[in-house]
Parts: structure tokens; C-alpha cells; sequence
């Protein structure tokens, strides 16, 4: 019994170790399989890149190249239209020197060409007169509707604002009399207020001369009616110069 255990036993240990040695060799067969195609990979996106990046740059390079070499041609095409423009007229101011009446007539038919009024008047003694007596009333007749309703609707804009314009001055008249108004009831607050000063002033200087904590204390009440008449007459005196310098005389 013991020795059959026995040999089970190192029959199972021999099996295990069979299946040990298989499950490495395995590992060791599919790993290094596994890290050459990961780097193949890794080499292959890295070639591509770099003749990426160098077909980029032989493109750029050739493309700057190019942009070189057109540069120059531009300028000589344009130095060449400038040395055309420069003979041309060169040429035309010697034409119109050598030949002065031409050089009037041309000028005097620019004019005409042109200007506004000359060329109304060219095409009303020329063109105009090949219309037909209905063709030309019936024109005219489109222009003085035309102005007709431009003329209605300058009037209405006028009416506006001559009736904005009247009210305004209504409001205005009516305002510079009542501002005129209250600036003479101010002054004559302001006379009142220059009294009143005064004659705390005085009565100051009288309770001055009397002895004693009653008078002592009333002319403390005094000094302080003074104060306020003095800051008071200082409001309406900035007030007044305010309403005359709105053009108001008070």
C-alpha cells in the first residue's frame, strides 16, 4: 500500500513537472515572437515618420525655391509695365506740346464727356433731339412728379420743425421770464439775508458789553443765527451769479 502511494505519487510529481517544463517552453516560444513584432512595428511607424518629415521638407525646400526664383521675374515684369506707363506719357505730354489745339480739343471733349452739366447739355442738343415729342413729355412730366414729392415732403419736414422751433421758444420765453422772476425774489431774499446779518452782527457787539453767563449764552445763539445767515447769503449770492450768467439780468 505504502510503496503503490509511493509511486502515484512520484508519477503525479513527474506529470506536474512534465506540465511545468511544457507551460515554459510555451511562454518562452510565444514571447520572443511577441517582442520582434512590437519592435518590427515600432521600426516600421518610425521609418515612415522620418520619410514623412524629410518628403516635407524636400517639398518646402523646393517650394521656397520656386518662390525664389518667380520673385525676381515679377519685378522685371513690373519695372518693365513702369518703363511703359512713364514712355506713354512721356510720349503724350511731347504729343500735346508739339500740338496744342489738339491738345485743347481733346481736353475740351474730356470736359464734356466728364463733367456733369456738359455732357447733360451734349446729350440734350444731340441725342435728346432724335426722341420723339411724347418720349420727352413723358420724361419731364416723371420729373416733375419726382420733384413734386420731394417738394411735399421738404414741406412737411419744415412744418415739423418750424412747430418744434415755436414751441421751444415758447418754453423758452416762458422759462426766461419765470427764471427772470425768481432771480428777483432771490435778490431780494439775498437783501434780506444781508439785514438780518447785519443786525446779528450788532447785536453781537451789544451783548458784548453786558456781564454775565445769560448774556454769555445769548450770544452764543446769536453767533451760531450769524453762521447760518452767513452761509446762507454765500448759496444765494453762487445762485444769483449763476442766473446772470445765463444771460438774465436780476
Amino acid at each position: 500500500m505504502e510503496e503503490s502511494s509511493a509511486a502515484k505519487t512520484k508519477e503525479n510529481g513527474g506529470g506536474g513537472e512534465e506540465n511545468g517544463l511544457s507551460w515554459n517552453w510555451v511562454y518562452k516560444k510565444i514571447t520572443p515572437s511577441s517582442d520582434s513584432d512590437l519592435s518590427r512595428g515600432f521600426i516600421q511607424s518610425t521609418d515612415s515618420a522620418i520619410r514623412s518629415a524629410r518628403h516635407f521638407q524636400h517639398s518646402s525646400s523646393n517650394f521656397f525655391q520656386s518662390l525664389q526664383d518667380f520673385v525676381p521675374e515679377i519685378r522685371s515684369q513690373c519695372k518693365t509695365y513702369e518703363d511703359a506707363l512713364v514712355k506713354n506719357v512721356k510720349d503724350e505730354l511731347s504729343s500735346a506740346r508739339d500740338h496744342p489745339v489738339m491738345a485743347c480739343g481733346i481736353a475740351v471733349t474730356a470736359g464734356f464727356i466728364l463733367l456733369r452739366g456738359p455732357r447733360r447739355f451734349l446729350f440734350r442738343n444731340t441725342f435728346g433731339r432724335l426722341q420723339s415729342e411724347e418720349a420727352q413729355f413723358v420724361k419731364a412730366e416723371k420729373n416733375v412728379k419726382a420733384l413734386t414729392l420731394s417738394v411735399d415732403l421738404m414741406k412737411k419736414e419744415s412744418s415739423k420743425l418750424l412747430e418744434r422751433a415755436n414751441f421751444a421758444e415758447t418754453e423758452m420765453s416762458s422759462g426766461h421770464t419765470a427764471l427772470r422772476v425768481s432771480g428777483t425774489q432771490i435778490r431780494q431774499l439775498a437783501k434780506a439775508v444781508y439785514k438780518a446779518e447785519a443786525q446779528a452782527v450788532d447785536l453781537m457787539d451789544f451783548l458784548r458789553e453786558i456781564p454775565g453767563r445769560q448774556a454769555l449764552k445769548l450770544r452764543a445763539e446769536v453767533a451760531s443765527m450769524a453762521s447760518a445767515l452767513r452761509q446762507q447769503r454765500t448759496a444765494v449770492d453762487k445762485r444769483i451769479l449763476k442766473i446772470s450768467e445765463l444771460g438774465v439780468s436780476v
